[in-house]
C-alpha cells in the first residue's frame, strides 16, 4: 500500500487542465491552490466574526442610546410634571392659609360675639362707669380743678370709640349733629383759648341748654353696662357739670381761665346772639354737608341721621308733629324748630344758673335724675321682658315634651 494517493493519469491530467507537467510541479500547483482557499476561508470567517460583533456592538450602542433618550424624556417629563405639581401645590398652600386665616378670623369674631365675651365687655363697661361717676363725685368735693382734665381724658376714650363704632354700624352721620359740635369747642376752649369770652359764653349757653335737655329729648339712660348708652350720657351730662365747675366751684378760676374776669355777669342779649351765631354756623354747615351733599344715601335708607330718626321715631312728639307735615317741609320746619328749642334751653342758663351756684347744683341733680330714671326703666322693663320671654319658651317647651311623652305613651303596646 501506498503512503499517498498516486499521481493523477493523463485523463486525470486533461481534466484537471494541467497539460503534461510533471508530478512534483503539480504538487506543488496543486498545494499553492489550496493554500490560498484556506487563506480566504480565514478571512470570510474573520469578517463575520468582526462583522457579527461590530454588529452586536451598534445594537448595543443604540440600544443603550435609546435607553439613555427614553431616560432624558422620562426625566424632563418629571421635571415638568414636578414643576406643574409644584405650581399647584404652591396655590393649594395659598388656598389653605388664606382660608386658616379666614377662619382664624370668623372664630375671633365668633369669640368676640360670644355671650362670656359680650359679658366681660358690659362687666368692663359697668366698672369703668361705676368708677367714673365715683371719681367724678370725689373730683368735684375734693379737687374742682381736676375736672375739666377727666372730661378731657374721658373724651378722648369715649369719642374716638363712639366714632369707630358708628362708622361700623353706618350711623357715623349722627356724628355731625350738634352736640359733638360743642364737644369739640369746649375742648378748644378749655386747652387752647381759655382767655376768649365770646367762646366761653357760647360753650357755656350751648352745654347747658341743647346738651343738657338732650338727656330728656333723646331720653339718655344711666346704664352702666352698656357703653354706648354710657357715651352718650357723657357727652350731654358731663359738659355742663364740667362748665358749671368752672363757673362756680373752680378754685381761682380766673388764673385758669381769664375770660371769666371779664364775665361776672351774663348779658343776655349778648349772650343769646353769641350763641345764636355758634348754632348757625353749625346749622349751615350740617344742612351743607349732610342734607345736601349726602341727601341720597339718606333718602335711600343707607345712612342714618337724628333727622331721619326722629322722623320714624312714632312715639316721641317730634316724630308725630313731624309725620304731619309734607315730605318737602319737614326738613326746614325741623332746622326752625331744632333753633328755637336750642334757644329757649338756654334761658334757664343765661337769667338764673350763671348767677347761682344752688340752682345749677339743682339743675345737673334734676337732669342726672332723669338719665337714672330712664335707666332704672331700662334694667326693669328690657330685662323683665327678656325674662318673660325665656319662661315663655321654656314652658312651650315643657308642652312640647310632654306631648311627645304622652304620644309615645299611648304608641307603646
Amino acid at each position: 500500500m501506498a503512503s499517498r494517493p498516486p499521481s493523477p493519469t493523463k485523463m486525470e491530467s486533461s481534466a484537471t487542465g494541467m497539460g503534461y507537467f510533471s508530478a512534483p510541479f503539480e504538487r506543488f500547483i496543486r498545494d499553492e491552490a489550496s493554500d490560498w482557499t484556506g487563506a480566504f476561508t480565514l478571512l470570510d470567517t474573520m469578517e463575520t466574526y468582526f462583522d457579527s460583533r461590530i454588529d452586536l456592538l451598534q445594537r448595543q450602542i443604540q440600544k443603550h442610546s435609546d435607553r439613555l433618550k427614553m431616560k432624558a424624556e422620562v426625566a424632563l417629563k418629571k421635571h415638568a410634571q414636578s414643576s406643574d405639581i409644584l405650581a399647584e401645590n404652591f396655590d393649594r398652600e395659598i388656598r389653605n392659609f388664606k382660608l386658616k386665616v379666614s377662619g382664624r378670623m370668623q372664630s375671633l369674631v365668633n369669640s368676640w360675639q360670644s355671650a362670656k365675651v359680650v359679658r366681660t365687655r358690659e362687666k368692663v363697661s359697668f366698672f369703668f362707669g361705676v368708677m367714673s361717676l365715683l371719681v367724678s363725685a370725689l373730683l368735684f368735693g375734693m379737687a374742682p380743678e381736676w375736672v375739666h382734665v377727666a372730661y378731657t381724658i374721658q373724651g378722648l376714650y369715649l369719642l374716638p370709640l363712639r366714632a369707630y363704632t358708628y362708622k361700623k354700624r353706618s350711623w357715623h352721620y349722627f356724628l355731625f349733629d350738634l352736640c359733638y359740635y360743642v364737644t369739640i369747642l369746649n375742648f378748644i376752649y378749655i386747652w387752647f383759648l381759655p382767655s376768649s369770652p365770646t367762646l366761653f359764653v357760647a360753650c357755656y349757653c350751648l352745654s347747658h341748654g341743647a346738651l343738657a335737655s338732650a338727656v330728656i329729648t333723646w331720653r339718655n339712660s344711666l346704664v352702666f353696662h352698656d357703653s354706648d348708652k354710657v357715651t352718650s350720657l357723657f357727652v350731654h351730662i358731663y359738659a355742663p357739670f364740667t362748665f358749671t365747675v368752672i363757673r362756680h366751684f373752680y378754685p381761682n378760676a380766673q388764673e385758669r381761665f381769664p375770660a371769666l374776669t371779664q364775665l361776672p355777669h351774663l348779658n343776655p342779649g349778648h349772650a343769646l346772639l353769641l350763641s345764636g351765631i355758634i348754632y348757625l354756623h353749625w346749622q349751615l354747615l350740617y344742612w351743607k354737608f349732610v342734607l345736601v351733599d349726602r341727601r341720597t344715601k339718606i333718602s335711600s335708607g343707607q345712612r342714618t341721621t337724628s333727622f331721619s330718626w326722629l322722623l320714624n321715631d312714632k312715639r316721641g312728639k317730634i316724630g308725630q308733629l313731624l309725620s304731619r307735615v309734607t315730605p318737602e317741609r319737614r326738613a326746614p320746619y325741623f332746622m326752625v324748630g331744632q333753633f328755637v328749642y336750642s334757644i329757649l334751653t338756654e334761658l334757664p342758663a343765661i337769667y338764673l344758673l350763671y348767677d347761682s351756684p344752688r340752682w345749677s347744683g339743682a339743675f345737673l341733680i334734676l337732669i342726672f335724675a332723669v338719665s337714672v330714671w330712664n335707666g332704672g326703666g331700662y334694667y326693669i322693663e328690657v330685662f323683665g321682658r327678656k325674662f318673660e320671654r325665656e319662661l315663655e319658651a321654656l314652658r312651650k317647651e315643657l308642652a312640647e315634651n310632654s306631648n311627645l311623652l304622652s304620644m309615645n305613651i299611648i304608641a307603646s303596646p
